[in-house]
């Protein structure tokens, strides 16, 4: 079986990568397309990604092997695959980014089996969604929240930010190689996994599916404890403005990456979310007040927003620190 190439300056359509996943995908070329046929050699359905292995000839007629890189379980599970999808001795025909090193390995484009069906990471926003009649629901950032995020990179910083983020190495320093998150409001505004709101009498459940992440927001008139325990999701309080949910979050730990990617937050932060419906219901607003004058010269405001998806069902991350640090952060 011989190996075809096609290096071309393209994106492949129906696949929208995130700025900001649990890894850096800052080392393939994504101007470049690598396409070839091979065998599977090895099919790893689990976290921190899917990863296709494929054996195929190169230039040379010589066989390599290809590790091919995707999304995490809850996203490919979205898109249609399982765990029974491909199996040892399956045929495929590949297209994908290579890794600028050279070597075998890179960020799959798209999957073609046999029958000819075509299998990648699907990451489109919802055409048309349902209409909620209150927050309560799974919901989906828009894809063009990941604006949000570059917003707050270019916040304007401290002495003590600016110094953190200069020498701040994602793969030496980003603490999901030990399955902990970004705190709030990072893994809101990911495009990429879903968040379910759940709405009680005393307090309200946000649940995200990065890392399974649960935040209790309490409801029952408390304050902040004074000398409460510091955790990365924060200590939250809310309360109801009209139909607006406001939830107030301090006693966040110390994390090397929490007002942006490189930026630290600290014991100052303080974090204020308002959760509101649109006029007709299919989308949740946020918006976001965020100060941390250790590190952010300014307070920080941003907007995003949910679309409604109540047909969609979270999956758990199940991340596992053993197989995430063999993920590239060593």
């Amino acid at each position: 079986m011989r190996t075809f190439w096609a290096i071309t300056c393209s994106t492949v359509l129906g696949v929208a990568w995130p700025a900001y996943g649990h890894h850096s995908d800052a080392g393939y070329d994504h101007e470049s397309v690598v396409a070839f046929e091979g065998v599977v050699s090895r099919y790893v359905f689990r976290n921190p990604h899917v990863t296709i292995f494929v054996e195929a000839e190169d230039e040379r007629g010589e066989r390599i092997e290809w590790e091919l890189e995707t999304g995490s379980t809850p996203i490919m599970s979205r898109s249609g695959w399982s765990r029974e999808l491909l199996s040892p001795g399956d045929t495929v025909t590949i297209r994908a980014h290579p890794e600028r090193t050279g070597r075998p390995r890179a960020m799959l484009s798209t999957l073609e089996t046999t029958d000819g069906r075509l299998w990648s990471q699907v990451e489109a926003d919802p055409e048309a969604t349902p209409r909620a009649t209150s927050l309560d629901g799974v919901w989906k950032a828009l894809v063009d929240s990941v604006g949000f995020r570059q917003q707050l990179s270019h916040s304007p910083l401290t002495e003590a930010g600016r110094a953190a983020e200069a020498r701040f190495d994602y793969f030496r320093d980003s603490p999901v190689a030990e399955c902990i998150a970004g705190p709030p409001p990072d893994h809101i505004a990911s495009a990429t996994y879903l968040t379910e709101i759940q709405i009680l009498e005393d307090r309200a459940i946000l649940r995200n599916e990065y890392f399974d992440v649960t935040r209790t927001v309490y409801m029952d008139g408390r304050g902040h404890p004074e000398d409460g325990e510091r955790t990365n999701e924060g200590h939250s309080i809310g309360w109801w403005e009209d139909d607006v949910l406001v939830v107030d979050t301090t006693l966040f730990a110390d994390h090397v990456s929490g007002n942006g990617r490189g930026v630290p937050s600290g014991a100052q932060k303080h974090l204020v979310e308002r959760y509101s419906l649109n006029e007709d219901g299919s989308r949740a607003i946020i918006e976001v007040f965020l100060e941390d004058p250790e590190f952010l010269a300014e307070p920080f405001s941003g907007r995003m927003e949910m679309v409604y998806t109540p047909n969609l069902e979270l999956f758990s991350y199940g991340c596992v620190p053993e197989l995430s640090r063999q993920s590239g952060f060593e």
